[in-house]
């Protein structure tokens, strides 16, 4: 295994912790100044800024999505052994809100309502405040992702032929709306306003829609399927991984994207990136990439990147800062976490 310790380190690197789990990292919350790194042993890692770390016992086996839920800051998380679970990261143990026997639990998801919802095969389960049971709604194939809006109100769901847009009456129930689109749809996600809905694609593409109008929005010319995305600055950019660069794609003003060329940033010889994580408050972001290496770009400027980590060969897979910016992390593919206040990079 590659280590950080056996080549030149920036820096960054220098200062930060480090951890090897051995473990493929799979997903990461932050919660205040704590992040929350999830592992393909079933196991939660907090990461604490004085370089201690504390484990929590979830999953038997790999843990594949881990959320926070803003209602309670509690965590909920779903594995390949059929659970859905709510960990409690102070005292740090879990407990059981759904079995599913032998169907994995891919995608959950929280808003500050207290919603919980995940969803497995075709179907999305969602807990209610106070309801004795699960509500289920049902999709046309198995389901590539799922986002609460902004304000909470709304579930979309991505699947073959589109995606589908969710929202609960007082009296009526769930009610959906369809957005069609052919092809398989892999991820969902929301602009910060709520009027903008795009999904990724098996085809290594985006796929969006104007909410109001139903228009349609097509960001195509990836190589290879973009599997991460993060919103930044005031006027937004959906920044996105799958290509040799972060790919910037502007959804200021009435048409968005629409019409419009992406920026691109940062660049690392002969690897895509597969991570992006923006810097609350500023127009900054982190791109993480297929040979390990991690940068700092700007939507502001296009010029050389600032280089956090040299390539270690190991894939990044996780990419998260805290909204204070006081810790940024990184995880990958070889179960290698390193983590470090950013205030100490200059």
């Amino acid at each position: 295994m590659n280590t950080i310790r056996d080549r030149k380190q920036t820096p960054f690197e220098q200062q930060a912790h480090s951890l090897c789990t051995g473990a493929f990292a799979t997903s990461a919350v932050k919660n205040g100044s704590r992040i929350f790194v999830a592992h393909g042993d079933g196991r939660v890692r907090c990461l604490n800024d004085d370089g201690t770390v504390d484990v929590i016992e979830a999953h038997r086996g790999a843990i594949l999505s881990l959320e926070l839920d803003p209602s309670s800051e509690s965590l909920i998380s779903g594995g390949d052994d059929g659970k859905f679970l709510e960990i409690d990261p102070d005292r740090g143990t879990s407990a059981e809100i759904a079995n599913f026997g032998s169907r994995w639990v891919d995608h959950v998801a929280a808003n500050r309502n207290g919603l919980r919802a995940c969803a497995t095969g075709r179907s999305v389960h969602i807990w209610r405040p106070g309801a004795s049971k699960a509500d289920i709604l049902e999709h046309p194939s198995s389901i590539g992702g799922i986002a609460f809006g902004p304000t909470g109100n709304r579930l979309a769901v991505a699947h073959y032929g589109g995606a589908t847009i969710w929202k609960r009456q007082a009296k009526r129930g769930w009610q959906r709306t369809l957005l069609r689109w052919a092809g398989s749809h892999i991820g969902v996600t929301w602009s910060p306003n709520g009027q903008y809905l795009v999904s990724s694609m098996q085809e290594s593409a985006l796929h969006g829609w104007r909410l109001r109008d139903q228009s349609d929005m097509q960001m195509s010319g990836y190589p290879t399927k973009v599997h991460a995305w993060d919103w930044c600055g005031d006027e937004p950019f959906l920044i996105t991984s799958g290509a040799a660069q972060a790919v910037c794609w502007p959804f200021d003003g009435a048409r968005g994207p629409m019409g419009r060329s992406p920026l691109t940033r940062g660049g690392s010889e002969n690897s895509w990136v597969t991570q992006v994580c923006t810097l609350p408050g500023t127009r900054a972001f982190l791109a993480g990439f297929e040979n390990g290496s991690v940068m700092l770009c700007d939507l502001d400027e296009d010029g050389p990147a600032h280089i956090l980590r040299h390539a270690t060969g190991a894939e990044v897979t996780v990419l998260t800062a805290t909204d204070g910016l006081e810790m940024l992390a990184i995880g990958d593919a070889e179960g290698q976490v390193l983590w470090s206040r950013l205030a100490r990079e200059s």
